[in-house]
């Protein structure tokens, strides 16, 4: 058979959708995993066969180098059924792989993987599971790591409570990637940078019900990880966004605002203890750096104050322009029925 290949670049291109209906897709960011995919394509296959839902698994090829697009042509050749490859043109990074599986897969709950066998296939029925008590989200949680406690562990739980007490959504694993997803609480926002770390914190704040369960997590069997030390810097400049974004977005002006009238507080308290210096003991004013950090603190807060009316003007031309509403509908209902309605944004 010719497999046909999907090729998604830096621009809008049409959705691919599977024929049919799938209950579950299985989402797989892949960048030069070569030798684990074999027994990742074997394991996903024992996990699932047994599990009274339709499924697919959509390897996502994010530029690998090592023949891995290769080998996932050869899985999807002798598995049609089941699987789907997407190429990228190059290396994007894990959160654009992530979003071009979610945008290209068709089941009703998304399950995101990695590649490299230390998530365990086998957790997976025990994700949907929760799924099927109610729950939104599920977040797999690597209570016992298999790997190195300084430069992976240590920085990954202090990001872990960096980010829940930032977000207010509080998971002790926000970086375990074996998460399951309603497909309902991932539309609305985009993803950019690490953000996909992020995504409980987006689908708490649309009112996500999330919960997360102990997963197996395993040593890791080939090649060696890309990521350090750093991607904790990453992560903490990105929480800033996400703070931002969940915070103020719709009221920019609660952030700019605050900001600007508390330089204009500490500029008026320096200038009021100057003048009260100088009318009780004579001293100088204009001479003092404390005037010039005054004046400079006045004149920062009043345009931060006005930059927060800009941004606020341009949140109200984004919403009424697009009609886009500012709220998050769960479902309707209408007489004795209920009826699900997309979210928005």
């Amino acid at each position: 058979m010719v497999l046909q290949k999907e090729f998604v670049v830096d621009q809008e291109v049409p959705l691919v959708r599977a024929n049919g209906f799938t209950d579950v897709s299985i989402v797989i960011p892949v960048f030069n995993e070569v030798e684990s995919l074999p027994e990742l394509h074997k394991q996903l296959h024992a996990a699932m066969q047994n599990y009274p839902t339709t499924w697919e698994v959509i390897f996502i090829d994010d530029g690998s180098r090592d023949g891995s697009l290769q080998a996932l042509e050869v899985l999807a050749g002798h598995d049609p059924e089941h699987t789907r490859v997407v190429a990228l043109r190059r290396n994007f990074g894990q959160t654009a792989a992530i979003s071009a599986g979610i945008d290209h897969a068709a089941g009703d709950i998304i399950v995101l993987l990695d590649a490299d066998l230390q998530n365990d296939p086998a957790d997976i029925p025990l994700l949907l599971d929760k799924i099927d008590e109610g729950y939104d989200l599920v977040s797999g949680w690597r209570r016992s790591r298999k790997d190195t406690y300084i430069t992976r562990t240590l920085p990954s739980n202090i990001a872990n409570g960096l980010i829940s007490r930032v977000t207010g959504v509080h998971l002790h694993d926000y970086g375990c990637t074996l998460k399951a997803y309603r497909r309902e609480v991932l539309t609305g926002f985009r993803l950019y940078g690490e953000m996909h770390r992020f995504i409980p914190a987006y689908a708490g704040y649309v009112g996500a019900n999330i919960t997360e369960v102990e997963v197996n997590h395993r040593p890791r069997q080939y090649g060696e990880t890309s990521y350090g030390l750093e991607r904790t810097v990453k992560v903490v400049l990105d929480l800033f966004t996400v703070k931002f974004l969940l915070g103020y977005v719709n009221k920019p002006i609660y952030l700019f605002g605050g900001f600007g009238m508390g330089l204009i507080g500490l500029g008026l308290v320096g200038l009021i203890y100057l003048f009260i210096r100088k009318y009780f003991f004579f001293g100088s004013v204009a001479d003092s750096p404390i005037f010039f950090l005054g004046i400079v603190s006045l004149i920062l807060g009043v345009q931060s104050i006005f930059s927060g009316l800009i941004a606020e003007m341009g949140v109200r031309t984004y919403h009424e322009s697009q009609s886009k509403p500012i709220y998050n509908v769960r479902y309707v209902i209408r007489g004795d029925q209920m009826n699900e309605e997309p979210d928005a944004a």
